[in-house]
């Protein structure tokens, strides 16, 4: 082009081959405004991309947002982060503290086209967020009213049976190709083994305890094992948290200590569980922490997404706790119970086993639709309605000073939430 036209347009410095050089100088510059239409992306020297001004230039950068949040590549899309909470034990991973919404589009490439054809719902954000916190609510009160409303004193068959039903649903849709799922083999079997008896012990226990504490103080003693896990995090991995997150994990243990001591329905056998479920899901998450990186390299295709995790544990665990069911006794127990002859026992059972299912899955539709941040404040305030709840449903008896307890173990639980953000979005 000619000078002056060149610094009119003030086009970037790029080179261009023209196949027909014989071309007349007007038909270059017929054609230049194509070439630099407002939707090209120019990257300058800092490597960010722009998008270059235009009479559309507004419209198109309220459309596509420049990409400018780090993301890890390693993680695949809708994870979510566990660190912020024990919301569900099917599978974790790190998340950091990004807004997923401006990483939409390129993660919308790296999934399959069938997991993106989600119905046209105007606000889906509320949608997810809604049905995620339903379901992590519903399990938990699912399972308690097995337990305590119905007296079931079989908890490893009852995590061998939702186990089973998680299996076949997972697998139902992995074989007709709405889920993708990475095929099980003996190399990637044996390097998640040690994760999945940790995971089996981290559930077991988990039922356990549920039988003998109420709903509220259950979710407060689960806060121990957030301390636990920072604990090992310095340990092993020498990460550094910040002071904000130390006070939060000391009011934890504050408020599980006070909580215990003014519990009007202690049971000795129920915290003895629940101080076990500590320790094993801290070592689950520093575990699964080591492994993931081998457990990648095992698979096909060099990723292991969540769903694939909810089907290797949930297949691992179902020998482990057959010989378990044995090994405690609850053969004779499950022969001799009438609950096993009554539907409605089973369908509530089945409904448990759907629910622990549905965490993962509105998990990762809740974390794809909104950001890192929302997904933990509304999975850490999630937890006041829960106590609610439970204490309602339940009957249980309680006191002041308990009450005041858990209202500081939940605060405390929110606390820690921002501040792990804070300090991941630090470092």
């Amino acid at each position: 082009l000619p000078p002056d036209i060149l610094k009119a347009k003030q086009l970037p410095s790029v080179t261009f081959r023209v196949a027909a050089a014989s071309s007349s100088s007007a038909a270059l510059h017929r054609r230049a405004p194509r070439r630099h239409s407002p939707a090209t992306v120019s990257v300058g020297h800092e490597g960010a991309a722009r998008f270059p001004q235009g009479p559309c230039s507004g419209a198109m950068a309220s459309r596509n947002p420049p990409l400018v949040t780090h993301v890890d590549p390693d993680a695949p899309p809708g994870r979510k982060a566990p660190d912020i909470g024990n919301r569900s034990t099917m599978g974790t991973s790190c998340v950091d503290d990004t807004d997923l919404e401006d990483v939409k589009a390129s993660k919308d490439r790296d999934m399959p086209s069938h997991l993106l054809m989600l119905p046209n719902i105007q606000n889906q954000s509320l949608l997810s967020g809604f049905a995620y916190c339903i379901a992590s609510c519903s399990m938990i009160l699912v399972n308690k009213f097995v337990l305590s409303g119905y007296g079931f004193n079989a908890g490893i068959f009852l995590m061998i049976y939702q186990n089973i039903v998680s299996v076949t649903i997972v697998s139902a849709l992995s074989l007709s190709g709405v889920i993708p799922t990475e095929p099980l083999t003996w190399k990637l079997i044996k390097v998640w083994l040690p994760v999945n008896i940790i995971f089996v012990g981290m559930l077991i226990t988990s039922m356990f305890s549920l039988k003998y504490i109420n709903v509220a103080m259950l979710t407060i003693l689960k806060n121990v094992a957030n301390v636990l896990t920072a604990s090992g995090e310095t340990y092993f991995f020498k990460k550094q948290h910040d002071r904000q997150v130390w006070i939060s994990l000391m009011l934890m243990i504050i408020s599980a200590i006070a909580g215990g001591i003014t519990d009007l329905s202690f049971h000795a056998v129920g915290y003895t569980w629940q101080i076990l479920n500590c320790f094993l899901t801290a070592s689950y998450s520093l575990t699964l922490r080591h492994v993931m990186d081998s457990a990648k390299q095992a698979t096909k295709s060099g990723n292991l997404n969540e769903l694939s995790m909810v089907l290797l544990n949930n297949v691992l665990s179902l020998p482990l706790g057959i010989i378990l069911v044995l090994g405690f006794n609850e053969v004779e127990y499950l022969l001799e119970t009438p609950l096993l002859r009554m539907p409605m026992f089973w369908l509530v059972i089945t409904a448990s086993g759907v629910l622990g299912l549905a965490i993962s899955f509105t998990s990762m539709w809740f974390l794809r639709q909104t950001s890192a941040t929302t997904y933990s404040l509304v999975g850490s305030l999630n937890k006041i309605p829960l106590s609610i709840a439970g204490i309602l449903l339940f009957k249980v008896r309680t006191s002041m000073e308990n009450s005041i307890s858990i209202l500081l173990g939940l605060l405390a639980g929110v606390f820690f939430a921002r501040a792990k953000l804070r300090n991941n979005s630090q470092s």
